[in-house]
């Protein structure tokens, strides 16, 4: 007697799963470098750990603007060693800007969404998984890390530090109003096609352009949503905030002012 192949059909919830699911969403992290040869691997270890236990799918663009400290050297390893669909290095030859930076990290980008962020361990990996959380609770267009909101907080900085961002904070709140807590904090998650359209009107430099692209936003009617961090000092390294970025924030919140 011949038998009989029973072939079940799978759960009923797996084929509401299977129906309702989306495409899977892509995060490319856009990380540009400059003098960051102890920091780069570090950075790289926590991101590769905390997408890999949360089951994110991910790359890591790497933009090196021609440090002098060996910096892209260390990411050609990084690249051989977790596999060049994970790390991608595209390196320029000089400082050309954060901004052009961006532009440069997305041509080569895949994923649907851009995360930005320090490459220099000021801003942990593990907060990750929370923004992609809150962009898909309030389907937001950007979600941005907070210092000021909730239990955010600074680690690590003087109180010189600590009184000339808390200072720039609020003289953006009070002249453009920008509807975010932390406008010069430069740890976020984007929509890709929200930051192409972004920097396409931003026209700021340096320290600057962070704040811009939370102002040209809000002109634009995008969505933000906010996730408290801890914003930790660089562990290795120097600071490239100076005399000059100060002036250069000041005049840029200035222009900011007369044009928004």
């Amino acid at each position: 007697m011949a038998s009989l192949e029973v072939r079940r059909s799978p759960p009923r919830s797996w084929r509401q799963l299977e129906v309702r699911s989306p495409r899977r969403d892509k995060y490319s992290v856009l990380l540009p470098t400059y003098n960051e040869r102890e920091n780069l691997p570090l950075i790289v270890w926590l991101l590769v750990k905390s997408f890999s236990e949360s089951g994110i799918n991910y790359e890591i663009i790497i933009i090196d603007d021609g440090s002098p400290d060996g910096t892209r050297d260390v990411a050609e390893q990084l690249e051989k060693i977790y596999g060049s669909d994970r790390i991608l290095l595209k390196p320029r030859e000089k400082k050309l800007g954060l901004g052009t930076a961006y532009i440069h990290g997305m041509k080569h980008a895949t994923g649907n969404y851009i995360i930005i962020m320090d490459a220099d361990l000021s801003h942990h990996p593990k907060f990750i998984p929370e923004f992609i959380r809150k962009q898909k609770e309030g389907n937001f267009d950007i979600v941005s890390g907070t210092r000021y909101k909730g239990n955010g907080g600074v680690y690590g900085w003087d109180l010189k530090r600590k009184i000339i961002s808390r200072g720039a904070n609020f003289l953006t709140q009070i002249l453009l109003r920008p509807g975010a807590s932390d406008l010069t904090g430069s740890f976020r998650l984007y929509r890709k096609e929200v930051l192409e359209k972004l920097i396409e009107k931003c026209v700021s430099k340096g320290y600057v352009f962070q704040m811009e692209m939370i102002v040209r936003a809000r002109q634009l009617n995008y969505t933000i949503g906010e996730v408290p961090i801890s914003f930790v000092d660089r562990v290795y390294g120097e600071s490239k905030l100076g005399g000059n970025e100060i002036v250069s924030f000041l005049k840029g919140l200035l222009t900011l002012f007369a044009t928004t």
